[in-house]
C-alpha cells in the first residue's frame, strides 16, 4: 500500500498546469528526419555496448524510489524508519509523474525498441517515449534530496543521472528523451518549492530525518 501524503487535505503541491511541458519543452525529433536518426543510432550504439551490470541495473530499476539514493545517502536512510519522508517523496515522485505522462500522451513519440523492433528485451512499456519518466522522477527525487543532504548532493544527482540514462541502454528511451526529464525536472521542483503544503511536509521531513540521525551521531 502506498503511504498518504502527509496533509491529505492539502496534497498539491503543483497548481494546475504548472508547469507546462509543453510550452518549456522542444518538441522531439521529427519522425525520419536526420536529428531522429542521430537520435536512434545512440540508442543502438549504446544498446549494443552497456556491459552487463549496467543492463542489470536498469531492469532492476523499471519500479524505483527515494530509496534507490539509500547507497549514497546513508544506511540509515530507510523506509521503516522514516515514515514522513517516505510519504513526502511518494507524493512528489507522483506529482512528477502525472506531468511527465500528461507530456509523454501530447507527443506520442514512439519508444525505439517500436521504431527498431530488434533493439526490444525484457518486458516492454505501453506508454509513449517523449520524456522520460525515469529521467524526469528521479531528478526530481534527487532535486529535493539534495536539499535535505547537501553535503551528498554531486552523489545524489550522479545517481538521478545514472538511473535516466541506464533506460537508453536497454533502448526504452532516446538520449533526447533523458535530456528533456532533466529539464523537465528543475522547472517542477521549482514549482513545487512555490507550494506552502510543500514547504511544510518539507520541513516534516527534514526534522524526522534529523531525529533520526542524532543517535546515529551520538553512537560514534
Amino acid at each position: 500500500l502506498a503511504p498518504a501524503p502527509l496533509h491529505a487535505a492539502e496534497t498539491a503541491y503543483l497548481a494546475d498546469g504548472k508547469p507546462d511541458a509543453i510550452a518549456l519543452l522542444a518538441p522531439p525529433p521529427l519522425p525520419d528526419s536526420p536529428e531522429q536518426a542521430a537520435d536512434m543510432a545512440e540508442v543502438q550504439s549504446v544498446f549494443h555496448t552497456a556491459g552487463s551490470n549496467e543492463v542489470a541495473a536498469a531492469f532492476s530499476e523499471k519500479k524505483f524510489s527515494v530509496f534507490n539514493f539509500t547507497p549514497v545517502v546513508g544506511s540509515f536512510f530507510q523506509s521503516n524508519s522514516l515514515p514522513k519522508t517516505t510519504a513526502f517523496f511518494h507524493h512528489v515522485q507522483k506529482q512528477a509523474e502525472s506531468v511527465t505522462d500528461a507530456a509523454k500522451d501530447f507527443y506520442k513519440r514512439p519508444r525505439p525498441y517500436v521504431t527498431d523492433p530488434s533493439l526490444a528485451s525484457g518486458q516492454l512499456e505501453k506508454s509513449f517515449s517523449y520524456p522520460s519518466g525515469h529521467s524526469t522522477e528521479s531528478m526530481v527525487l534527487a532535486l529535493v534530496l539534495a536539499d535535505l543532504f547537501p553535503d551528498k548532493h554531486d552523489a545524489i544527482i550522479t545517481t538521478a543521472r545514472s538511473i535516466g540514462w541506464h533506460r537508453v541502454e536497454i533502448a526504452r528511451h532516446y538520449p533526447t528523451d533523458i535530456y528533456a526529464g532533466r529539464v523537465l525536472a528543475q522547472a517542477i521542483v521549482r514549482q513545487m518549492k512555490k507550494s506552502d503544503a510543500f514547504q511544510k511536509d518539507f520541513a516534516e521531513a527534514q526534522a524526522e530525518i534529523a531525529s533520526l540521525q542524532k543517535p546515529v551521531a551520538a553512537g560514534k
